[in-house]
């Protein structure tokens, strides 16, 4: 069998390019947070995020009772699996799950940092921090909604570049994650007011619509200040690079999306 390793920090994506990543490697099955996927389902296993604090999370994601460890070891016998991938937080994590399956040494480690984007990453790690969001590489259907206290919805379908599905994602908020920080939607809007008030070519805007479940995403409608003089896409686009950059500022992450619609002319 080949084994192979897939690491970065908590809250990195690892989990959202699971999927991804093992179809373009040609890895059959994955090893994610305790339970066995293989095809995009959950055939085994029990994930660490339905545990109730932070220290038997992090036992179930090494297979640390040995009942649970069985259950993965007779179903990758049952599946005949010639490939795995071991998801952890470092290589010493995925290196221990290889030796609670004995599956021997891993052949290939890889690094979150090196299979997404430093904006990917900053996303990933917005949501995990600030809303508590996590990501099973599994369909919501195979998700117990009873075993989460605050949240529990759909995440999105993984497609390879020739659109073949490969899985899907759900998205929990788990018991043992407390430590999030909520922000409200007066706090974005402020900060984009803040932005929008300094701008001495606007005579007015208003701002239509702002979401802040996940990644920000806003609608701005302006009206020019008379007369103009100047290439106004040029200016919206420097305008939505201040935005991008203030909320950088204030929150670490920016916006999804920026749309601005030109009202008129004052």
């Amino acid at each position: 069998m080949k084994i192979y390793s897939l690491s970065g920090p908590s809250g990195t994506g690892k989990s959202t390019s699971a999927l991804q990543f093992a179809y373009d490697n040609e890895i059959e099955a994955i090893i994610d947070d305790g339970i066995l996927i293989i095809n995009g389902e959950k055939v085994a296993g029990t994930s660490a995020k339905f545990e109730k604090n932070t220290l038997k999370a992090v036992r179930r994601a090494i297979l640390d009772d040995d009942i649970h460890k069985a259950e993965i070891v007779q179903a990758i016998m049952s599946h005949e699996v010639q490939s795995i991938l071991l998801i952890g937080t470092s290589d010493k994590m995925t290196k221990r799950i290889a030796s609670r399956l004995q599956l021997g040494e891993i052949d290939e480690f890889h690094y979150v940092h090196n299979i997404r984007t430093e904006k990917e990453i900053r996303i990933a790690k917005y949501v995990r921090e600030i809303q508590g969001k996590h990501v099973m590489p599994v369909p919501y259907r195979q998700v117990e909604q009873n075993f989460f206290k605050r949240l529990i919805q759909r995440g999105k379908e993984i497609f390879s570049s020739s659109q073949v599905k490969l899985g899907e994602t759900t998205i929990v908020q788990p018991d043992f994650h407390q430590n999030s920080v909520y922000i409200s939607r007066t706090v974005f809007t402020d900060v984009l007011d803040h932005v929008l008030v300094r701008q001495e070519r606007l005579a007015k805007f208003e701002i239509a619509q702002i979401h802040t479940d996940g990644v920000p995403q806003m609608t701005i409608g302006v009206y020019l200040k008379s007369p103009v003089s100047y290439v106004v896409p040029s200016y919206i686009y420097e305008l939505q690079k201040e935005i991008a950059e203030e909320f950088s500022l204030h929150f670490g992450i920016e916006p999804e999306t920026i749309h601005v619609q030109i009202k008129g002319v004052k």
